[in-house]
């Protein structure tokens, strides 16, 4: 069944550089336009969003952490106090206070240091999840159309690369980002505690710091945009390549696609290797400020200690403070690398993540009380329809389906079927023109959900039988599963599994034939009790072999409601209410099965052919029948 938002049960500082486009890689068509980036400011408000509700979490924790770095600068008085004592000559007994102090400083440190990071972490992750929740459930509500115009490569980039860089970056460089960032800011009071000349001193470093990171930041932000742009690029190129090899082949195009592969990777390869270089000439503008630094602390300390000012002791401490700066300015700066890679990830993900949802008037929906007549109204009024500007798909179709009434929709390869489901369905929106679905009832799961599509491309999701069903409707018993298993005649083959209702099925679990992944999609229409029911070929990949039997568990299960059937098979059309017949994006007939056999048009036509071809009454062998219905429309 559809994924589509009216079918849930179905399946479920300065100048900006150019962040570029997909364009730059290699001549991405031109009709592409990427998903959506958040800017800078709308990606730090998303997260100050996510982390209002945790406010009290990330107070301790940031306080945790605090006391903690607090703890770990009294590590270097005391070494400068040992040396104090051995400069005076003073009794060895005189070390002992000292260095149980450090043994003490160290345990607390320590603790403090392990909570502290804890805390930051679980507030990472809190985030994390409910930022993945947000682009999951937007992602999965996006248009059709915007996601096919975007190539699935830069959805797929997004939902696997983007969101493993964000998840690191939560889980390693945010803690460490934090502890190191406070140990600088600490560091540098404790030292203007000391004298405050040494505080002076140790500032000399921070001009060359201040205009690297500014420098690192300016070209990096725009270089990792880029990169996962070119990431994005390469991955649809490898998915389009990888879904056509048969065509591919067939019209030896091998060297073709692996040159465009070859193309996108190494523009890929191209930007990394420029981010390494980035990354080199950072650091060694970096080690020109700390040689400074150091060298300022320890001509100021000698200054000091020669005039009287300060004792060795504390010139040494002032020294290791500066000292143990390297560690923390390092680490922050090799995180601040991976901060700008995880930011332009983040505002990749929070670019979805901000998407409004679909406007409800697109396709009007009104809910009455639920009375005898099954079923819902539909009303196609003018539409018209184009996947791409300028080659219009349908033109002007208007279609009313009236309560509990079963409509087969047949017609030529591209004659529009197809497209017309979808729009109906609420998978695509119409150019222009109106759908509209009214109820008499929201079923008996009481959701509320119009439209329910079933198609001939169902997924099985990688779980237990039972959790797939449940897809359509959460809350269902086990009762109410076998009922529906029941009414599409799969009950059987269902509890003959080695588990039962309990056996994995999907990726790595056990195989559904095709016949039963269809009777599982009908399965979940049964649960989803919508109104209104779609099938787009939903018998189609049975081959000839359990047609009848997929043809008569779809009977059973829109029995009741109002259907659209795009019927693969004419048996299908020839038992329905009324048959409406598409050529050219537009209907050319409409009526019963004798009506339109006697008025000696296309469906006349068809079914001469197919009846002309059929080997027994029930079934024809799929190769000698006229492809009426397989090619997609678009």
């Amino acid at each position: 069944m559809s994924d589509s938002p009216n079918t849930p049960a179905a399946g479920p500082t300065g100048a900006a550089p150019d962040y570029g486009s997909a364009r730059d890689f290699d001549s991405e068509p031109a009709g592409r336009e990427l998903l959506p980036t958040a800017t800078p400011a709308r990606t730090r408000a998303a997260v100050r969003e996510l982390v209002r509700p945790r406010r009290g979490l990330a107070v301790a924790g940031f306080a945790t952490m605090i006391a903690a770095t607090g703890v770990g600068l009294l590590v270097q008085p005391l070494l400068g106090r040992i040396v104090d004592i051995v400069a005076d000559h003073r009794p060895p007994g005189d070390i002992t206070l000292p260095v149980l102090l450090l043994v003490l400083v160290a345990l607390a440190q320590g603790a403090t240091t392990t909570l502290g990071l804890s805390l930051v972490s679980r507030l990472g992750e809190t985030v994390l999840a409910r930022l993945r929740e947000r682009f999951v459930e937007k992602a999965l509500r996006l248009p059709l159309e915007q996601v096919e115009n975007a190539g699935a490569g830069d959805l797929t980039a997004r939902v696997t690369r983007d969101v493993s860089v964000v998840g690191e970056a939560v889980r390693e460089a945010l803690p460490e980002l934090a502890r190191s960032v406070l140990a600088i800011a600490l560091t540098l009071a404790a030292m203007a505690a000391l004298d405050w000349r040494f505080f002076l001193a140790a500032l000399i470093a921070v001009p060359v710091q201040a205009s690297t990171a500014r420098w690192y930041v300016r070209n990096a932000v725009p270089l990792y945009a880029r990169q996962r742009i070119a990431t994005g690029s390469q991955q649809q190129q490898l998915l389009d390549t990888i879904a056509g090899a048969g065509t591919v082949r067939a019209f030896r195009l091998e060297e073709e696609h692996t040159g465009r592969v070859t193309r996108r990777s190494s523009a890929a390869v191209e930007l990394t290797l420029r981010g390494v270089r980035l990354v080199l000439d950072f650091y060694n503008r970096l080690h020109i400020a700390e040689y400074a630094g150091l060298a300022a602390v320890l001509v100021t300390g000698f200054l000091l200690v020669r005039g009287g000012s300060v004792s060795i002791g504390t010139a040494t401490a002032a020294a290791l403070y500066f000292h143990s700066l390297f560690t923390p300015v390092n680490a922050a700066l090799v995180l601040l690398d991976d901060a700008q890679s995880a930011t332009a990830a983040l505002a990749r993900l929070v670019g979805v993540a901000d998407q409004p949802s679909p406007e409800p008037e697109k396709q009007a929906h009104e809910s009455r009380p639920r009375t005898a007549e099954a079923g819902g109204t539909v009303t196609v009024t003018g539409i018209h329809h184009a996947y791409a500007p300028g080659r219009p798909v349908l033109h002007d179709v208007d279609l009313t389906l009236r309560a509990g009434e079963r409509v087969a929709l047949v017609g030529p390869s591209g004659a529009g079927k197809t497209t017309l489901a979808k729009l109906i369905a609420g998978v695509h929106r119409p150019t222009a023109g109106s759908v509209r679905v009214t109820t008499n009832g929201a079923g008996e799961s009481g959701d509320g959900v119009p439209v329910a599509l079933v198609t001939q491309e169902t997924h099985v999701f990688a779980g237990p039988l039972a959790d797939d069903l449940r897809l359509a409707r959460a809350d269902a018993t086990d009762d109410e599963l076998r009922k529906a298993l029941t009414a599409v005649a799969a009950l059987d083959w269902a509890e003959a599994l080695p588990e039962g209702l309990d056996t994995v099925v999907g990726e790595g679990g056990h195989r559904l034939t095709s016949a039963q992944v269809q009777q599982l999609a009908l399965a979940r229409l049964v649960l989803a009790d919508p109104p209104v029911a779609v099938l787009d070929e939903a018998t189609a990949e049975a081959g000839s072999t359990g047609a009848r039997l997929l043809e008569q568990a779809a009977d059973r299960a829109v029995d009741g409601r109002t259907a659209l059937v795009v019927a693969h098979r004419l048996t299908q059309a020839a038992t329905a209410d009324r048959i409406v017949v598409m050529d050219g994006g537009r209907i050319v007939e409409s009526g019963t099965h004798d009506e339109l056999c006697a008025a000696a048009g296309i469906y006349a036509s068809l079914w001469k052919a197919w009846s002309g071809t059929r080997t027994t009454a029930d079934e024809t062998p799929t190769h000698h029948r006229p492809d009426t219905t397989t090619v997609k429309d678009h």
